[in-house]
């Protein structure tokens, strides 16, 4: 046998045993995004890769308690998506781990850096606008106007006819407090928010949820990221889509890698893969309608765009520590939850 033949079946062999050894290769992600997007990121992932993932999908306030709890033993090892709040948090109270990403020079600036922190805890993947959707069957039917800012929503008309989540249990709502604080001031939006809970037919565990109750026709308005509203918009439910006149917050979408989890090297590359043009197309091409971070990916026609909106000057640094955090809920669920409806 050759010295040659003997070369080539050696680098046959070493090539053979890289990619089976890369073919073992596993990555465990926490998503708290749309289903649909999570599992079909995860599954464009493991297939270009050839990486075995496992994906677990809950809201943001839920997987930040799951990552709290798992501390002395991680079980994930990448935290994809949701309300970038929650994130700040974990990355305060030293859960995930510092990565800068080579893939950042691609994305906005607003995103690159933007947790508490100021550590590259996290990265922004998309931004979601905050709002309110308007059933407009129900709506003719009730013989009531639209709707077009904050303050409308707090009239006696509305009574009993707006969903929103619960801040104690969904990062969409928390921006909602959040955001209404930063346009009144805390005193000024914790008496707005009484005469809002007047009008609350119920409080809801998800974010996405008043929206989809909006296209039912289970309520007349439903607050939240109008990304998920616009979907039921798109598979044709009668609904328009409001962003208040006064100003509104926005979410970023945050990602984040969980510290000493058992696939470094994997989360990394996972956190890439979604920062590229390519990753960040994959929400589009499921009917998710946010708006990517990278500057090169398509934005999709149903989203809402940033720049045609009136947005505040968010302050994802001081909301996103866990002591505001832990403030405005708290005072919501002892000044504002108990009250009569």
């Amino acid at each position: 046998m050759g010295t040659s033949f003997k070369k080539t079946m050696l680098v046959f062999a070493l090539i053979m045993f890289s990619t089976a050894a890369f073919a073992k290769g596993r990555l465990t992600i926490y998503c708290s995004m749309q289903p649909f997007w999570c599992q079909a990121a995860a599954d464009t992932f493991a297939k270009k890769y050839n990486i075995k993932v496992a994906m677990t999908r809950s809201g943001s306030g839920s997987t930040y308690a799951k990552i709290l709890a798992e501390k002395d033993n991680p079980k994930g090892d990448v935290w994809y998506g949701g309300t970038l709040d929650p994130h700040s948090q974990a990355g305060v109270n030293d859960l995930l781990l510092s990565y800068a990403s080579p893939k950042l020079d691609k994305i906005g600036d607003r995103f690159k850096n933007p947790a508490a922190s100021q550590k590259n805890h996290s990265v922004g993947i998309y931004a979601g606008v905050l709002g309110y959707s308007v059933n407009t069957e129900l709506l003719k039917s009730y013989n009531l106007p639209m709707p077009t800012s904050w303050n409308d929503l707090i009239k006696p008309i509305y009574k009993g006819h707006i969903q929103v989540a619960s801040p104690q249990s969904s990062g969409t709502a928390y921006t909602v407090l959040a955001t209404i604080t930063q346009i009144w001031g805390e005193e000024v939006a914790f008496a707005y928010l009484e005469k809002l809970h007047k009008n609350v037919g119920q409080y809801t565990k998800s974010g996405s949820a008043p929206g989809k109750a909006t296209a039912r026709g289970e309520t007349l308005i439903g607050i939240g990221f109008l990304h998920d509203h616009a979907l039921q918009l798109a598979n044709g439910s009668p609904m328009k889509l409001i962003v208040p006149s006064e100003g509104t917050g926005f979410e970023i979408g945050g990602m984040s890698i969980i510290k000493n989890g058992r696939n470094i090297d994997n989360a990394k590359l996972f956190v890439d893969w979604a920062l590229s043009k390519e990753g960040q197309e994959v929400g589009g091409s499921v009917k998710a309608f946010q708006v990517p971070t990278n500057m090169n990916a398509d934005v999709p026609k149903e989203a809402i765009r940033l720049e045609e909106v009136n947005l505040i000057d968010y302050d994802f640094v001081k909301y996103g520590t866990d002591k505001m955090r832990s403030h405005l809920i708290s005072r919501w669920a002892r000044e504002v939850k108990p009250l009569e409806r």
